[in-house]
């Protein structure tokens, strides 16, 4: 179970009753269709938790923030599907698929506003520092997207440059969720930059774990295929840590594989895990990754609220990472 399954619960209902117009069809059945492809729904589930962290158990003032985080989400995902050229979502067809290019773009376009809708239907004193935190993650959300496709082009990505593109990518609408629930609880700048950092850090951790799992997971739990990665030569934070450590003989091998064609794939992988063992690549990502579980927990640690408020996150954290 990943979160709270009441505030899971509140936040589908929200999701089914949309109240939204029935024309143009091309505009909203998207917003339908892509609301309707329910995910673990961790986003919106976080502005409530940072709200009661803090002792706030108001749901109805929470709601809209909630609601505004998942409409952000999915809009971004409809134009990242589009971008990468994705066929599917969550096991089925994407919206620039089932539709076209330019319906999806459309559409979450509305899904964007409708966010912002939402956003001034908040506790009318929370709303200025609600939005100014909304914009600023939305925006980083951007930058990171823009570094991700930058990164395709590029053959000498660091270790940091990966990081900071998954924190601004990822791991910063995870720590925004949380400030927010914080804000309509009414806290401080600095016991929410604590929370936040929690947030911001949990995702980088989990981000890499998902980059650990795609070649080292268990096919039968891991939900994905295993080397996908590896067979379309995705920068990843194994890649980049590989790619830093080869001697001059295995760069030559390196590169020998990532010029075999997907076609090839299972030798693709076999030969690429070879190497990551040679160079204990698995170890020293999983180092990383407890890194930042570390920071991550130090973080909440050091929120001035009692442990048994903070039980919910530790248990999402523990779910997330193991």
């Amino acid at each position: 179970m990943f979160g709270n399954p009441y505030y899971a619960e509140k936040i589908s209902d929200a999701l089914e009753n949309i109240q939204l117009p029935e024309s143009p069809k091309n505009l909203y059945d998207p917003i339908h269709y892509i609301l309707s492809l329910s995910g673990k729904r961790i986003r919106p589930q976080l502005v409530f938790m940072g709200a009661s962290l803090f002792g706030y158990d108001n749901l109805e003032d929470v709601l809209p923030a909630s609601i505004a985080i998942e409409y952000f989400h999915n809009f971004s995902l409809m134009h990242d599907d589009i971008m990468d050229k994705a066929p599917l979502r969550r096991g089925m067809q994407t919206v620039h698929q089932k539709w076209n290019d330019s319906v999806a773009i459309l559409s979450g376009d509305a899904l964007l506003v409708k966010s912002y809708e939402e956003l001034s239907k908040c506790p009318a004193q929370a709303v200025p520092e609600l939005l100014k935190t909304f914009n600023r993650v939305a925006l980083e959300v951007c930058e990171g997207q823009q570094h991700d496709m930058d990164f395709e082009l590029r053959n000498d990505v660091s270790e940091s440059e990966y990081i900071n593109m998954i924190r601004l990518k990822t791991s910063v609408l995870l720590g925004g969720a949380l400030e927010m629930g914080a804000i309509i609880a009414g806290v401080d700048a600095l016991e929410r930059k604590k929370l936040y950092d929690f947030g911001v850090n949990l995702g980088i951790a989990f981000q890499l774990q998902d980059d650990i799992l795609d070649t080292f997971g268990d096919p039968e739990t891991f939900g994905k295929q295993v080397g996908g990665d590896i067979i379309v030569n995705k920068k990843t934070i194994l890649h980049i840590m590989l790619k830093k450590a080869l001697n001059s003989d295995d760069l030559v091998e390196f590169e020998n594989i990532l010029s075999l064609n997907e076609s090839e794939g299972i030798a693709k992988v076999e030969r690429m895990k070879n190497l990551y063992t040679k160079y204990e690549i698995f170890e020293q990502a999983n180092a990383l990754k407890g890194e930042y579980s570390s920071k991550s927990l130090d973080s909440l640690s050091a929120i001035n609220v009692s442990s048994e408020n903070k039980q919910d996150l530790i248990i999402l954290s523990n779910n997330l990472l193991n």
